[in-house]
């Protein structure tokens, strides 16, 4: 069944935001080399390979499935992982890459899961900032969406494992 959608971030904003974080991030790693990307699935897959395309910075990618999401609403007080990183990461820069931050525990975990491994450098993105539950030590390093407490999905972001394939991010109607 078709739906409706409330947008609230157009493609053209997804696109113009993807870029300027490229740039942002190009600017940082320029003399960098190599820059591992880590991929949160499932949500940050669409957001990540448009970044990737974006950045002129080289970089190889690895994947991790984190969630910190009790029901697909409510984050939980722990995060749940599954897999590891395939990538040695020791001396190199890593940028961890999420759809979304929320309270910052799944950036803040997998950092602290990276920098284990002896990296030279971590450094997180989001393409969206929830700024109405975070802890004022999460804050990612890259963000360029930011919105309260709305629920949201789209472009990535799923509403019960559905919309991913969305152009757009839309608000959830109550």
């Amino acid at each position: 069944m078709a739906r409706d959608h409330t947008v609230l971030f157009s493609a053209d904003k997804i696109a113009e935001t993807v870029s300027e974080l490229a740039v942002r991030i190009d600017r940082d790693h320029s003399d960098d080399g190599v820059v591992v990307v880590v991929v949160v699935l499932k949500g940050a897959a669409i957001f990540a390979a448009d970044l990737v395309r974006a950045m002129r910075t080289e970089t190889e990618l690895a994947y991790l499935t984190a969630s910190s999401y009790l029901d697909g609403f409510t984050p939980g007080e722990s995060m749940s992982l599954r897999g590891d990183l395939d990538l040695d990461v020791a001396g190199r820069d890593v940028l961890i890459v999420d759809d979304i931050i929320d309270t910052g525990r799944t950036l803040s975990e997998l950092s602290t899961l990276v920098a284990d491994r002896r990296p030279r450098r971590v450094a997180t993105a989001a393409l969206v900032s929830k700024t109405s539950r975070r802890a004022p030590d999460a804050e990612p390093n890259y963000h360029g969406l930011e919105i309260g407490d709305e629920f949201i999905y789209g472009y990535g972001l799923d509403w019960d494992e559905r919309y991913r394939d969305l152009p757009f991010i839309a608000l959830a109607s109550p």
